[in-house]
């Protein structure tokens, strides 16, 4: 799964995301691989200590994000928050342990779905937001694999919120301060 719905609204869409079973799965293996060496060696109890340490840090560095994306329609804003369990247990301070990005709403032009290579594994996909300003930046920092029914559904969740998915009206082009000289009226050299 991508994203689940927390809480879709008129106003508000909250969207969550936890880490993956690819993701308990390489910290539950690592971290065994650290249990064992410390069980089965027969070196001091401090080398056991450092062998059962060692492989818990480098298995919870692997752990995905915790992240949220919550959409706003009465603020006019858009917050997308992460929160890192490394980094917490190495700060042990409940300072910079979430990082949000605030965004306009109005600066979001489109919502795509991306593909991303992940290493060892083939292909992941994720949300990308396209912002006026032409920047772009990912609903989340890790893609999923193999899921692009479900991520191009949040895609769609998104742009239906949005409502980006609307045509513009003949007002909105007369307003434009931008003008078009489509084929016909472009002066030919022959």
């Amino acid at each position: 799964m991508y994203m689940l719905v927390e809480n879709h609204s008129d106003t508000v869409l909250h969207l969550k995301r936890s880490p993956g079973i690819r993701s308990w799965s390489l910290l539950v293996g690592i971290s065994s691989v650290g249990l064992a060496a410390g069980y089965y060696s027969d070196d001091s109890w401090g080398w056991k200590f450092f062998y059962l340490v060692g492989c818990l840090f480098v298995a919870v560095q692997n752990l995905e994000d915790w992240e949220e994306a919550i959409f706003q329609k009465d603020a006019g804003k858009v917050i997308l928050k992460s929160f890192n369990l490394y980094k917490k247990l190495l700060t042990l301070s409940k300072a910079g342990h979430e990082q949000a990005v605030v965004v306009p709403l109005d600066e979001i032009r489109a919502v795509n779905v991306e593909e991303e290579k992940v290493r060892y594994f083939g292909k992941g996909y994720l949300v990308v937001l396209r912002f006026g300003t032409g920047f772009s930046h990912p609903l989340t920092q890790s893609a999923v694999m193999g899921c692009r029914s479900d991520v191009e559904a949040v895609a769609k969740l998104i742009t239906g919120f949005l409502e980006l998915n609307k045509v513009p009206t003949q007002l909105d082009f007369e307003n434009s301060s931008e003008t078009d000289i489509s084929d016909e009226e472009e002066p030919k050299d022959k």
